[in-house]
């Protein structure tokens, strides 16, 4: 199925798959591309619009008659830090931040390896090579880093811990994609990461840091909830997370609108060019 708005891009909708997140569900996907000199402009509206990017698409959920997923991120201005997670801070104390150009390395897919054969064995991801790893990391028409995180052992040895990809929006730090050495489950690096980020944004002067999408009911997105000044977009805005209870995964015949009308809500940026 193809829809389209009066101007560019023009929009599609996946197939059903099954949902990664809910056991028993498929999942849909409502998804453009990004490409040409409006790419940065088109990724910043439809960003604060629920959308996510993976390499040159733009996409969010739009399945059929399940709305749990939504887009999450945190309020810079309103974060405060958890007791936990000043601990997890003490706890990384030697780790070290270094942000490159989105450039694929092999300590990279080293360590992406060995992430996701210990926590997504069996997830969408689990066959990727070098190559689909590289096209991950390189494949973006936006202002986009790759932000890795070293940690030094005993001998002074620094090796290569967590990596994010995060693309830099003009409200904020979208973190594409990370992960990290699963040895070292004790450092809760994928916390840390965040709360890196968090850190970046407020030194940048940005107000948001964009953490992908948060799902009541599956287990894989319930940390997200635990960071303070967040929020989700529903129903067409941005609102505070109340307790997460508040929040439910049924699913509901009515509970989204089709496409059509979705596509007609979608607010676009100006088609002209950015100039540099």
């Amino acid at each position: 199925m193809r829809h389209t708005l009066p101007i560019a891009p023009q929009f599609y909708v996946t197939a059903p798959q099954p949902c990664p997140y809910l056991e028993g569900r498929m999942e849909r996907k409502l998804f453009t591309a990004l490409q040409g000199d409006t790419s940065e402009k088109l990724n910043d509206a439809l960003s604060k619009q629920g959308f996510r990017r993976s390499q040159n698409v733009l996409y969010r959920p739009s399945c059929g008659d399940c709305s749990a997923c939504l887009s999450a991120r945190i309020r810079v201005a309103d974060f405060k830090l958890s007791k936990s997670q000043r601990r997890i801070l003490r706890r990384n104390r030697e780790v070290s931040r270094q942000a490159t150009s989105p450039w694929a390395t092999e300590d990279q897919f080293d360590l992406f390896r060995r992430y996701l054969d210990s926590r997504h064995a069996d997830g969408g991801m689990a066959d990727m090579d070098i190559f689909e790893f590289a096209a991950m990391v390189e494949e973006t028409p936006i202002r986009s880093r790759v932000i890795e995180y070293s940690q030094s052992d005993e001998d002074g040895v620094s090796a290569l811990a967590a990596v994010c990809l995060t693309d830099v929006l003009d409200d904020g730090l979208s973190m594409v994609y990370s992960f990290y050495d699963p040895d070292l489950e004790r450092h809760s690096l994928g916390t840390y990461v965040i709360l890196d980020h968090v850190s970046i944004a407020q030194d940048a002067g940005l107000p948001y840091v964009y953490l992908g999408y948060w799902v009541p009911g599956s287990p894989k997105m319930g940390y997200k909830a635990k960071f303070s000044g967040l929020e989700v977009y529903r129903n067409g805005a941005w609102e505070n997370l109340s307790k997460d209870t508040d929040y439910t995964a049924d699913t509901h015949p009515l509970s989204v609108d089709p496409i059509a009308d979705q596509v007609a809500k979608i607010t676009l940026p100006d088609s002209r060019p950015t100039k540099r």
